[in-house]
């Protein structure tokens, strides 16, 4: 019986041999064909890596460079850097580029600013959490121009739910204080307290918005000259 097995083995090792050549002749090209594009891509990989890297690496120093420029008032070259990280950079850094110039051009025109922004907003291949900021950024420029609606709207809608709706409510209600709108910035900050997501450095500034809402208008009334006394007698 253990010869048998023995056997029965033997055979089946031999078919097994005789069947790996019959596989390997007749299919030899395609296994090394396919072993060197397996080698091939993982070099390709790991040489695309690399250029990754390295561009990255560039692009972090031009960043770098750009914002050193922008601080110490070399607006020119500044942008010039900024510019070409927008059309040369690694997609991370084109996108950081974009937006950092927008918030430089803002600090010299505000109109110029939010309109770069806008271009931002409106780019539908970015993620809706980066256009809402744009929106946000626009929209703060704008506040303080000859027509604020606009603005104003653009807080209410991401006022609604988004992410930055702190912000929104808060930047509304200081609005409407500065408006004299006692009732409708009370209703934004309300909203900010009963959100319980609200970050506690916000919180903090609710107390003492509050105390404004809750103060009301202040009534200056025109101080009246008093009389003067009469001057005292002279004494020899």
């Amino acid at each position: 019986m253990a010869e048998n097995n023995e056997f029965i083995r033997e055979v089946d090792e031999d078919y097994r041999r005789d069947r790996i050549l019959q596989i390997w002749k007749r299919y030899s090209g395609v296994i090394i064909a396919l072993a060197v594009l397996l080698v091939v891509g993982v070099a390709a990989t790991r040489y695309w890596q690399n250029q990754q890297r390295v561009a990255a690496e560039a692009a972090s120093v031009q960043f770098d460079e750009a914002n050193r420029l922008a601080r110490d008032g070399k607006v020119a070259e500044a942008d010039k850097v900024f510019d070409a990280l927008e059309v040369q950079g690694p997609a991370g850094y084109r996108l950081l580029a974009r937006f950092r110039s927008a918030a430089e051009a803002g600090k010299r025109d505000a109109e110029a600013g939010a309109k770069e922004f806008d271009t931002l907003a409106g780019d539908t291949g970015l993620g809706d959490g980066l256009r809402d900021l744009a929106r946000l950024r626009a929209a703060l420029l704008r506040l303080d121009s000859a027509n604020p609606d606009p603005a104003l709207a653009n807080l209410q809608g991401l006022a609604a739910g988004t992410p930055f709706r702190h912000t929104a409510r808060e930047m509304l209600g200081l609005a409407a204080l500065k408006k004299g709108d006692f009732e409708e910035a009370g209703r934004w900050f309300d909203q900010l307290v009963a959100d319980p997501e609200t970050p506690r450095n916000l919180r903090e500034r609710i107390e003492v918005y509050a105390a404004l809402v809750a103060g009301g208008p202040v009534t200056v009334t025109e101080a009246k000259p008093e009389v003067a006394a009469p001057p005292p007698p002279i004494t020899r």
